[in-house]
């Protein structure tokens, strides 16, 4: 997949993206980075430990998360984006599900649209993201949180996303989808997902896996949000696993590190 002035070859690694939520209430890491000095050290620091991606947020999406207008939203992360493409050369996603933010972040240098609503919440999405050609994250979600069954309501969301997509003019090779570790889901059923990475991977496109320092591994090890890195990591190595193609992080150097080692066992 062609990303900016990059290409990815999905058969051949595991690709990092690394979080730099410029917010101050994100669950893990909210107030830290939200002023363009902290955001570029901390991106430069990503860089250095092996980042591919850096995925910028300038709204919470942590359950109870205060609403964030798209003006606000943008004044947090333009600032940002600019700085780091003015000093860095590296990708950069644009964690929105709002058109309004993501036009103008591409504007500003982002490469991918990160939308956590599947194009699903804006219906102007999907047309921003074709007419810039960028490549998008379409991940699972949904208001209506009861299943009848689990994996097979999950794959026919993701195909709605995905239609709603095709429909606009994005390309097929610029989807990328990702299962919504912890949206929409309870902890058993984020277990379940966990363990049918496959299905969502058999569906042909490039698969993300965001479930770093996330509330599953909080429950699963009864531990804070900052002590969740071994547990996170062992979702890294299953879904690397099961064939995901990219797995979001707070901590890089380590999650990196891991994906090295599972990709030197497993891939050819």
């Amino acid at each position: 997949m062609k990303i900016g002035n990059k290409v990815l070859d999905f058969n051949k690694r595991t690709y990092i993206m690394g979080i730099l939520n410029a917010t101050p209430d994100s669950f893990s890491d909210g107030g830290i980075y939200n002023n363009i000095e902290a955001a570029l050290k901390r991106a430069k620091e990503m860089v250095e430990e092996g980042v591919d991606v850096i995925d910028i947020g300038g709204e919470s999406t942590r359950p109870g998360a205060t609403y964030v207008e798209a003006e606000e939203e943008i004044n947090r992360v333009i600032p940002i984006i600019k700085a780091i493409k003015k000093e860095l050369d590296v990708l950069i996603s644009i964690d929105t599900y709002k058109s309004q933010v993501a036009e103008e972040a591409i504007k500003a240098g982002a490469d991918i649209v990160n939308d956590v609503w599947g194009l699903k919440k804006d219906k102007n999405m999907a047309k921003i993201i074709a007419r810039y050609d960028v490549p998008c994250i379409l991940m699972h979600n949904r208001d209506e949180r009861p299943y009848e069954n689990l994996m097979r309501d999950l794959l026919e969301d993701l195909y709605e996303s995905i239609d709603l997509a095709k429909k606009a003019g994005i390309k097929q090779d610029k989807i990328i989808l990702d299962p919504g570790i912890g949206f929409a889901k309870n902890y058993e059923e984020n277990l379940e997902v966990m363990n049918n990475l496959e299905k969502i991977v058999a569906l042909g496109y490039p698969v993300l896996l965001a479930a770093s320092r996330k509330r599953m591994i909080g429950y699963t090890l009864d531990l804070p949000v900052d002590q969740r890195l071994e547990g996170t990591l062992a979702t890294t190595v299953i879904g690397i696993m099961k064939g995901c193609h990219m797995i979001r992080v707070h901590d890089v150097l380590e999650n990196k590190r891991a994906a090295l080692m599972t990709d030197k066992i497993i891939k050819k």
